[in-house]
């Protein structure tokens, strides 16, 4: 009786890293990989609605490298979800934008306090003048700030008139000049440089514009080189339709909003492509991105890697907490920075505690989980 009930004990050990081994990605110990799949697990069991989870957590100094996913990575088909998928990281690409400047800065080649007249195309350059943009007053640090006065071709009065027109040619592609022209059609100046904090993706196009003036490469090769994908082993990441998928990468996951009934892959991703957007890549290479920047792994020169948390003040009186293609949050009362993405993503780095956690809600409207996984991960990690 002994034997058999230490052969079933033994039995129900193996179950458990079972499990743990088929959710979890590179595993620490059997008890951390359990604690942080339940979080994942138990939120979406009471929120199945958000179709697909997935979570990395990067945090060497804790001996944590853990990838966790729960549920359908295509709700139509009820593809079980698995924790190394890519998806589309929309917004979240911000900070590797602003890394890239970042790199030229450190190679000498540009400098945040550059204004820009004769750092775009000369098309853009015609476009903006004669729409009254100073282009001598707007610097790059404005564009990686959204401090520009720039309005947006998805500015908010236009914003659902955009998604109609996706809604209704889901196939179509864009440009990145078509969307710069569009800019210009869609709205006027704001004012002038540092006059007001406008969140817009025209400012991001700009900034690809200019990556591949200085470095005579088209953007997402320079991306590439500069921020040292090879080097850091990110290689699950590349610019969706803009270059292959790398080998031996899952097909990407499918990302939902329920409020236009979309589904990411009946949609060309050109309209969320040139810089505001791009980026297809694992929760994984996300958050090891963020990890190595904020440990000095991409831009090594740490008085230019802090450039980032230049902070741009404008003359309204409305209140940010945005620096270059970065944001700071609070999380469990630490200090975080990171990005957010149209899709759902997020990444998030605590200094506190020196770890990145990158987070993808696969339906959209339901978003507001990112903040729910958020708080409960790193509650747990305080815990540790």
């Amino acid at each position: 009786m002994k034997t058999k009930n230490i052969l079933l004990l033994f039995l129900s050990i193996v179950l458990i890293e079972s499990c743990a081994v088929k959710k979890a990605g590179k595993l620490t110990s059997d008890s951390k990989v359990l604690r942080f799949q339940t979080i994942v697990d138990s939120i979406y069991n009471v929120h199945p609605d958000a179709i697909g989870l997935m979570v990395h957590i990067e945090s060497p100094e804790q001996k944590i490298s853990w990838s966790g996913a729960a549920g359908y990575s295509d709700f139509k088909t009820k593809t079980t979800i698995e924790n190394d998928q890519p998806a589309l990281i929309a917004s979240s690409i911000k900070t590797y934008i602003a890394a890239t400047i970042l790199r030229l800065v450190e190679d000498g080649k540009l400098r945040i306090d550059q204004p820009i007249e004769n750092l775009i195309t000369s098309a853009s350059k015609k476009l903006l003048s004669e729409d009254g943009y100073d282009l001598a007053t707007i610097q790059v640090k404005h564009l990686l700030s959204h401090t520009s006065s720039i309005e947006d071709y998805v500015c908010a009065k236009h914003v659902e008139k955009y998604f109609k027109f996706i809604d209704e040619n889901k196939k179509y592609r864009w440009t990145r000049d078509e969307q710069i022209a569009l800019t210009v059609e869609r709205g006027d100046p704001l004012g002038k440089a540092e006059d007001v904090f406008n969140y817009a993706d025209a400012n991001y196009l700009l900034l690809t514009e200019i990556i591949e003036q200085v470095t005579g490469e088209v953007f997402y090769t320079a991306i590439r080189t500069l921020l040292r994908y090879e080097e850091l082993g990110l290689d699950a990441t590349w610019f969706y339709t803009l270059e292959e998928k790398p080998k031996n990468v899952k097909p990407l996951a499918h990302q939902y909003y329920g409020k236009y009934n979309w589904d990411s892959y009946e949609i060309d991703p050109s309209f969320d492509l040139y810089g505001g957007g791009g980026i297809a890549c694992t929760t994984e290479d996300l958050a090891q991105f963020s990890y190595h920047f904020f440990n000095g792994a991409i831009v090594k020169d740490k008085a230019v890697k802090d450039l980032i948390f230049t902070k741009v003040k404008t003359k309204e009186e409305q209140q940010n907490k945005y620096y270059l293609g970065l944001s700071e949050s609070e999380i469990e009362g630490l200090t975080a920075y990171g990005h957010g993405g149209f899709w759902g993503t997020v990444v998030q780095y605590i200094p506190e505690l020196n770890t990145s956690i990158a987070v993808y809600v696969l339906e959209r409207d339901k978003r507001i989980l990112r903040k729910d996984i958020l708080e409960a991960i790193v509650k747990e990690m305080k815990s540790i």
